[in-house]
């Protein structure tokens, strides 16, 4: 009943009433719930209600209004922000899996930048835009705890790495990247909480000085350190070992190989260090091209490592890096849990599949082999010349993998039933696509067997559940650009702690 002459309804109910009611909904049903009245559009922003954001941006000027809007309402208290920049049509012209390979693809002949299509300097016109939206928004956030930017590596190298050239037609006097920059070291700086940090392909967003304005008791306090970005000149590092040193209560970092270095490696073991659970390393050919591996962590640096950091396992994505260069950095001590192998240009040999099973069979839990490469005479045979196929001895040795993905390596059905029965329903994920199987010539002359309906089922009774192989490359569940994939590993790798 209610009292003569009052309001009634749902507009009348008391702002504290409203926001309880929206904290059981879900983010778009709070927004559709607040079109009922300004009332309740009003209690739609209530700190409480939004103590995370999660946004995956289309690089495209329509996103900047609805960004703008959200990250002024949202923006000066917000305790989570994660940020993913993706561009999901690419103009086209030049660049392709090739330009991934290095810098070589940016320049013509006579060493100048080759010309880029207008609508693809529009596109890098506004992420540099819409980045500059979502760091002005938080600079002075004083809550924050997890800062979490990811910018989309295909947008950046379609036309190979960024050069000068490029920035300088979309940004003549670099102000906006200055201001990026500044934007950036302001936020660390103004931080009183931040306890996870993460930043991936962000173009020259961060700098070798960016951590320097993170104060001594919040980088004492941090607990995840992510740091990836290809377009660094030279031999520039983001982080060095005597920077490291004051991060003593990390437990997860996510950087590039080259950038790992033993010294990192001595701070990390250290006494004074708390045990770090989660490492992240990016192998990436055109870092290798550029800097050296002369100065990565040897045997005994990560028995040092692991001796204080019991619990430590890795993640490891290498993109187009030769078996040459992994033989080298496969160390028999790494706490290998997961492993991605990616490639437009050059293949994984059999050896280096041998070497993880025989050196990672207590710890590997995820082996991904992707392969891209274009090679009219099929794909790449692991097994050859070898008495036992490679992944079958990798199934048989490594007793906790959980997840196979194969794509570009040719798997004959025979090795791919036996994979499915030696790891049985352990074996969560086994996706291979069609293209990649292949038959032995006596599978194919039984005619009275059909060899496909015959894999299908042999491999599902191994597995214990319905199997197919994947029809369609995108329908892989690891099938994404490279670095968005590894981006997307790392962080769930990191948070499972």
């Amino acid at each position: 009943m209610s009292v003569c002459g009052e309001a009634v309804g749902a507009g009348s109910l008391p702002s504290e009433l409203v926001v309880h009611i929206f904290s059981f909904l879900a983010g778009p049903d709070r927004l559709r719930a607040s079109a009922a009245c300004s009332h309740w559009r009003e209690c739609l922003f209530y700190p409480a209600l939004w103590p995370r954001l999660r946004l995956s941006l289309r690089v495209s000027p329509a996103e900047r209004p609805r960004l703008e809007f959200l990250m002024r309402k949202c923006g000066w208290f917000v305790r989570e922000l994660r940020v993913q920049f993706a561009a999901d049509n690419y103009p086209s012209g030049g660049g392709g899996a090739a330009a991934v390979a290095g810098e070589g693809a940016a320049a013509t002949g006579d060493g100048e930048a080759p010309p880029l299509c207008p609508r693809w300097l529009d596109l890098l016109r506004t992420y540099l835009e819409l980045v500059l939206c979502v760091l002005s928004s938080v600079r002075n956030n004083r809550n924050l705890q997890k800062l979490s930017l990811f910018g989309d590596i295909s947008i950046l190298q379609q036309h190979g790495s960024i050069s000068n050239t490029y920035l300088g037609k979309v940004d003549p006097d670099g102000k906006k990247i200055k201001q990026i920059q500044q934007l950036f070291e302001e936020i660390l700086g103004n931080s009183r909480q931040l306890k996870w940090l993460s930043c991936g392909f962000m173009l020259q967003i961060v700098t070798p000085t960016s951590l320097s304005s993170l104060s001594n008791p919040i980088a004492n306090t941090m607990e995840h350190l992510s740091l990836l970005d290809n377009h660094i000149p030279g031999n520039t590092t983001l982080i060095t070992a005597v920077e490291l040193e004051r991060f003593v209560n990390l437990r997860s970092l996510a950087l590039d190989f080259c950038d790992f270095t033993a010294e990192m490696a001595r701070v990390l073991a250290d006494s004074n260090h708390v045990p770090l659970h989660r490492l992240s390393l990016l192998v990436h050919s055109v870092s290798i091209m550029h800097k050296s591996l002369d100065s990565m962590p040897e045997d005994e640096n990560w028995k040092a490592l692991t001796r204080n950091s019991t619990n430590l396992r890795v993640y490891i994505m290498a993109f187009d890096v030769k078996s040459d260069d992994m033989l080298r950095i496969l160390k028999p001590s790494i706490p290998l849990e997961r492993i991605h192998f990616d490639s437009y240009i050059t293949c994984v040999s059999g050896a280096v599949v041998d070497l993880i099973s025989r050196q990672y069979d207590k710890f590997l839990t995820h082996f991904i082999l992707m392969n891209d490469v274009i090679d009219m005479s099929g794909f790449p045979d692991l097994s050859d010349n070898r008495n036992e196929d490679p992944l079958v001895l990798l199934a048989w040795r490594c007793t906790r993998l959980s997840l196979l993905a194969v794509h570009g390596y040719t798997v004959w059905a025979h090795n791919l039933i036996a994979i499915a029965r030696l790891r049985g329903s352990d074996l969560k994920v086994l996706e291979v696509t069609e293209e990649s199987i292949d038959f032995d010539q006596g599978e194919l002359a039984d005619q009275d067997v059909d060899p496909v309906h015959n894999l299908i089922e042999q491999v599902s009774l191994g597995l214990g559940r319905p199997w197919h192989a994947v029809m369609d490359i995108e329908l892989l569940s690891v099938f994404t650009e490279p670095t968005r994939h590894f981006y997307r590993e790392m962080q769930s790798f990191s948070e499972g702690i």
